[in-house]
């Protein structure tokens, strides 16, 4: 009989392998599932069955809900609701790949989060995090790398999966780039010349082999830079200049789509360049532009 563990090894390998997420949330799904698989072995007296799946309750999910909540470890709402949209990818895969259904989970709801909108950088701290990440570096050709890595998030608003996921085969990078987003969707993102240059100049200096099917950024000792570097590198770059723990990679992505929005950027193109799938997560942006917009007119009008 099929076990619990081995249908959460074949979904994520379903979800790295065909659907192609990125590396961070194909853990994060994993992670989230495998503590729902845990508890319920647990709460079941053994490692849950195909039928224990088909026929729980929504009172078990409540039940490992609040359990997530407890404790030092205890979940924000958001991540109690990500758990639970991870739960929920987990049980569609079931019924369609295995004919395991339980609609009764769907009755189960997640907390009411509040909508937070994007923080990106100004774009004065954007050329500074890039200009400081060549200079910052101890090694000549890391600076070039890292510069390079900032100018591809800013320039063409990659997400740092998509960035961190390009090889040597797609050198020179050419005037409009074909990038794999989330979920395996693909799409076309015109490149400034000053990303490509950047990325050029650091391949030139970059003392490892950059082959067709090696990763284009590498880290120290030769190895694939990964997610968390890149995190990392922005870490001590924000340190430099005095920036709030919000600058990361993304807020460079978020500041690619507000600073095209505010310099006339049509809204569909800009979620086009984006890869969004929805129009409405491309319109939080139209919401930080009338939020600087209200800010402004609170310092400068004499009246208020």
């Amino acid at each position: 009989m099929t076990t619990a563990t081995a249908l959460l090894t074949q979904w994520i390998a379903h979800l790295r392998d065909e659907r192609r997420f990125a590396d961070n949330s194909v853990e994060a799904y994993e992670r989230d599932v495998a503590a729902f698989l845990g508890f319920l072995s647990g709460h079941l007296g053994g490692e849950p069955s195909v039928r224990d799946l088909a026929e729980l309750e929504p009172r078990d999910l409540r039940a490992y809900l609040a359990y997530r909540r407890q404790g030092l470890d205890a979940l924000s709402d958001r991540s109690i609701s990500r758990a639970l949209a991870a739960i929920r990818s987990f049980y569609r895969y079931l019924e369609r790949r295995h004919g395991v259904a339980n609609a009764r989970l769907a009755l189960v709801r997640g907390p009411k989060l509040k909508a937070t909108l994007p923080r990106p950088v100004s774009e004065a701290a954007a050329r500074n995090l890039i200009s400081e990440a060549g200079d910052a570096a101890a090694q000549e050709w890391i600076g070039a790398r890292d510069a390079a890595l900032m100018t591809l998030l800013y320039a063409a608003g990659l997400r740092i999966s998509e960035a961190l996921a390009l090889t040597g085969a797609d050198r020179p990078l050419p005037e409009a780039l074909r990038v794999v987003g989330k979920g395996g969707k693909e799409r076309i993102v015109p490149l400034l010349a000053a990303a490509r240059e950047a990325v050029e100049r650091y391949a030139e200096l970059c003392p490892f082999a950059l082959t067709e099917d090696a990763p284009l950024f590498r880290a120290s000792r030769g190895g694939a830079m990964t997610p968390r570097m890149a995190q990392a590198v922005m870490a001590a770059l924000r340190g430099r200049l005095g920036l709030p723990s919000s600058a990361t990679p993304h807020a460079l992505r978020h500041a690619f789509a507000t600073h095209l929005l505010a310099n006339g950027g049509d809204l569909r193109a800009i979620q086009d360049l984006l890869g969004h799938e929805s129009l409405s997560t491309t319109q939080r942006y139209t919401s930080v532009e009338a939020q600087k917009i209200l800010q402004l007119y609170r310092r400068a009008h004499p009246r208020a």
